[in-house]
């Protein structure tokens, strides 16, 4: 059977359009699957898991960096939409709360990689820059500059997000059944403002190319989002239809999916259960922050575990946007992460392979 799907990948191989198709059929059967069990975010965890078993099966098709580019700026415009200033100021007022969900999650995090590189799981200081919770395009970049395997990093964060958006959909999932809260049927195709429509996309694409020619750091996402936040507040009202939305979904969903090569998978797979293990530790030491949070705080348990989800900000952004909860509350604690982590990140990591090293 191996040898007969190798067989197959190889002779489709050159056949770009023919391997997006196969991708895309298994992207709304899971898709399909995912709705009829109503968990939330089915839009990026189909196109996800699709990805993720054409690329193992050696698929060679990935999602060019434009249109990563375009579903980021989308997905940072989402983002703003739920983020007025009114509201930002509000939960910013609530700082020590922001400050210890942030500091634990990093704690815990950098505590883990540390443990991960002391008992040699993974060659030199690599757990150290790939347990890091969130930036991972700048930890990859960093790590490559210290030395550490540029591929075994890649796979520790984008193994973390994969499992962060599944096991928060699945949470959201089982959190509205018991509520009793049925997911509200969305309109596709509804009427809207087109000046607002053509305006929103010129913020959002014109803020994120500029972003990447200024090379500012994570600023795909961060850039459209901050860019939308100051029109909308300059008046202009964010227009997003769910289809434009969806397409968005399904380029981030095959992005990650589609780095879990075989190639990957085979140079990981001696470590694969303890970066399991710790991924899953790392989620649950976040979730016990969570409802150390909702219980101390007054924020609603799915809220709470949303905002203390290690990564990514972008992923947990799609599946509170489809779930009752407090998403301005969950994208602030999310993006301070991402600024803190960012900002602090590659420091961080470099004194602890230091300590590692010495």
């Amino acid at each position: 059977m191996e040898a007969t799907l190798e067989k197959l990948m190889i002779r489709i191989a050159p056949h770009r359009a023919v391997q997006w198709g196969i991708v895309l059929g298994f992207s709304l059967l899971f898709l399909a699957a995912l709705e009829a069990l109503d968990i939330p975010a089915g839009l990026l965890l189909g196109p996800m898991i699709a990805g993720i078993l054409f690329a193992a099966a050696g698929g060679s098709i990935r999602v060019p960096a434009p249109l990563y580019g375009t579903a980021q700026a989308l997905i940072g415009a989402m983002i703003a939409s739920a983020l007025p200033f009114s509201h930002l100021g509000n939960i910013l007022t609530n700082w020590p709360v922001l400050l210890l969900g942030v500091g634990s999650t990093i704690i815990a995090a950098a505590t883990i990689g540390f443990v991960l590189a002391r008992g040699r799981v993974l060659p030199g200081t690599t757990a150290i820059w790939g347990s890091s919770p969130g930036a991972a395009s700048t930890m990859v970049v960093m790590a490559e500059v210290f030395g550490a395997d540029v591929r075994l990093v890649a796979f520790m964060q984008y193994l973390r997000v994969m499992c962060v958006a599944g096991l928060a959909s699945l949470t959201a999932s089982i959190t509205m059944t018991t509520s009793g809260h049925a997911p509200n049927p969305i309109d596709w195709f509804p009427a809207f403002d087109g000046v607002s429509f053509v305006l929103t996309l010129a913020v959002a694409f014109g803020s994120g190319l500029a972003a990447h020619l200024l090379k500012i750091p994570a600023g795909g996402l961060l850039t459209p989002m901050v860019a939308c936040i100051l029109a909308s507040e300059a008046g202009l009202t964010i227009v997003l239809p769910p289809w434009l939305l969806a397409i968005a979904y399904a380029l981030f969903g095959w992005t990650i999916g589609l780095r879990f090569t075989r190639a990957v998978f085979l140079h990981a797979a001696r470590a694969l259960p303890r970066l399991l293990g710790a991924i899953f530790l790392l989620i649950a030491i976040c979730a016990g922050f969570g409802f150390a949070l909702s219980a101390f705080a007054g924020i609603d348990p799915l809220t709470a575990y949303l905002a203390t989800s290690p990564g990514g900000a972008d992923s947990v952004a799609i599946i509170a946007a489809s779930a009752p909860v407090d998403v301005g509350f969950v994208m602030t604690m999310q993006m301070a992460r991402f600024l803190v982590v960012t900002a602090t990140g590659p420091a961080l990591a470099k004194l602890l392979a230091g300590k590692v090293t010495s």
